[in-house]
């Protein structure tokens, strides 16, 4: 089966985007919202990307989300 890049529903804090990448690499998602948090302070482009990956990206349907 293809892997495809969703917004997580389980490890959701606001929107579910760095939980979704976390899913997607493998990765903690607290890894992922550190580098949001480090691209916000110091370039100040860590929220209008997690804003546009909010829009992008579509939920994971309810029929693949873990019970």
């Amino acid at each position: 089966m293809k892997k495809k890049l969703y917004r997580s529903r389980e490890s959701r804090v606001i929107g579910g985007v760095c939980g979704g990448i976390g899913e997607y690499f493998e990765i903690d998602p607290v890894i992922v919202r550190l580098v949001f948090l480090i691209l916000f302070f110091v370039f100040g482009v860590g929220l209008i990307t997690y804003i546009i990956a909010w829009i992008i990206i579509p939920d994971k349907p309810l029929d693949q989300a873990e019970v």
